[in-house]
């Protein structure tokens, strides 16, 4: 019989796990346990000198469960499935979205690298970046999304600090205007600073699009990272991040989350593991409301301006990125209502069926005013310039009736 690569949607209900490991049970049980027990001391021994690098592992060998600092049944089967979609080696899954971020900028930056980063990005991320990173010695340099490829190469070589470059980071589309940039070009531009000693990584945060609707790694990231609160969970009943990468990438992000601890609970991960199974479902009539809800509000009177990649003009620049880089276009909604905070809170005010809270992506709408609530951090000048202002509102378009969510913003509109 010929053979049949199965899409993720459907290894998600079983992949890497085995049920005759698990007196049979269909569905992976929670190994809420914080260490594991050896055959042997022998087995111990083997199983540590591979954990910490002392040896090669054999070709037919695997890392044993040691402790659930380390590894965990529950961790590994939701990394293995969560592999799936990115297509890469290997995944890490951590606590929350900014425990992977900052585990991944202490891992690969040091005092003097530069770290060349994209704007607008999520509050936490750009507070990390811009408040924490120059108190250890990391040289911060933010560009646009309008920026050319040419100029943000001279940009930083004109820094002085081109040979320091260490990693490009972006959000495409970005938190919350959704702009979008070309990653094959920020491709090109860590390849044009990289060298024989050194490679500059380019890292995107692929959670307002991810994992079904971009796939960066296939356009020459070499790190992906996801709060996997948002999609991937789906819920709002938990808080996780996630991070994939080759092999040799992922030794190195699971070896300092070993040490700082910031793995993810096997609680979390078997909660995440249920969520997969609906993922692409979810995301599938997520996205289909989106884009009846952007349309809607594009025509609405009292609405300035909607920022939303179903609405890019064709034959724009952001358009032919859009169509190259992404399968859908997403189900965040960002637009300025006509007025500014007054207006914006008096419409939020009146929603029914939309929920006032942050986060994002989860099967409810939520609606929430990010120049006070998740980019009230932000500097004011840098919040200026990427467009976030008193009259810009997001939306997170959840699995409701799309008639119903109409309703809904047409009323609160009113």
């Amino acid at each position: 019989m010929s053979t049949h690569n199965m899409s993720p949607e459907s290894l998600m209900m079983s992949h890497g796990y085995k049920p005759e490991l698990s007196q049979g049970a269909v569905k992976c049980p929670i190994f809420q346990t914080s260490t594991f027990e050896y055959k042997t001391a022998e087995e111990g021994k083997a199983f540590f000198e591979i954990a910490y690098g002392l040896r090669e592992k054999g070709p037919q060998e695997e890392l044993g469960l040691i402790y659930s600092r380390i590894n965990n049944p529950n961790l590994e089967i939701l990394e293995n499935r969560l592999c799936l979609w990115d297509r890469a080696d290997d995944c890490a899954v951590f606590e929350s979205g900014m425990s992977a971020i900052s585990t991944v900028l202490l891992e690969f930056l040091k005092p003097g690298d530069l770290l060349v980063h994209g704007n607008p990005l999520y509050g936490g991320t750009d507070h990390f970046i811009n408040h924490f990173l120059p108190k250890i010695g990391i040289h911060t340099l933010d560009v646009h999304p309008d920026e050319s490829e040419e100029n943000i190469i001279k940009m930083i070589s004109e820094s002085g600090k081109g040979d320091k470059l260490a990693m490009i980071f972006l959000e495409t589309p970005a938190n919350p205007t959704n702009a979008i940039v070309d990653i094959e070009s920020y491709k090109r531009i860590s390849d044009h600073f990289s060298n024989k000693e050194k490679q500059v990584l380019l890292t995107v945060d692929n959670t307002y699009m991810g994992p079904l609707w971009q796939h960066p790694l296939q356009f020459g990231a070499d790190i992906v990272l996801y709060s996997a609160t948002k999609y991937i969970g789906g819920h709002s009943d938990l808080i996780a991040g996630a991070v994939l990468s080759t092999a040799e990438l992922m030794v190195r992000v699971k070896t300092l989350r070993t040490f700082l601890g910031n793995m993810l609970s096997p609680n979390s991960a078997w909660l995440l593991l249920r969520s997969l199974e609906t993922l692409k479902v979810r995301m599938d009539q997520q996205t289909k409301n989106a884009q009846e809800i952007a349309q809607f509000l594009s025509q609405h009177p009292k609405v300035e301006k909607v920022y939303y990649l179903g609405l890019l003009k064709e034959g724009t620049k952001e358009f032919t990125i859009y169509k190259k880089q992404c399968e859908a276009p997403g189900a965040m909604i960002s637009f300025d209502i006509k007025g500014g905070e007054k207006e914006a809170f008096l419409f939020m005010n009146s929603l029914k069926l939309f929920k006032i809270a942050v986060s994002l992506g989860s099967t409810e709408s939520l609606v929430q005013h990010p120049i006070t609530m998740t980019h009230a951090g932000v500097d004011p000048e840098h919040r200026t310039q990427m467009g976030i202002t008193d009259k810009l509102i997001r939306l997170s378009i959840g699995i409701e009736n799309a008639k119903d969510i109409i309703w809904d913003i047409e009323q609160a509109l009113a």
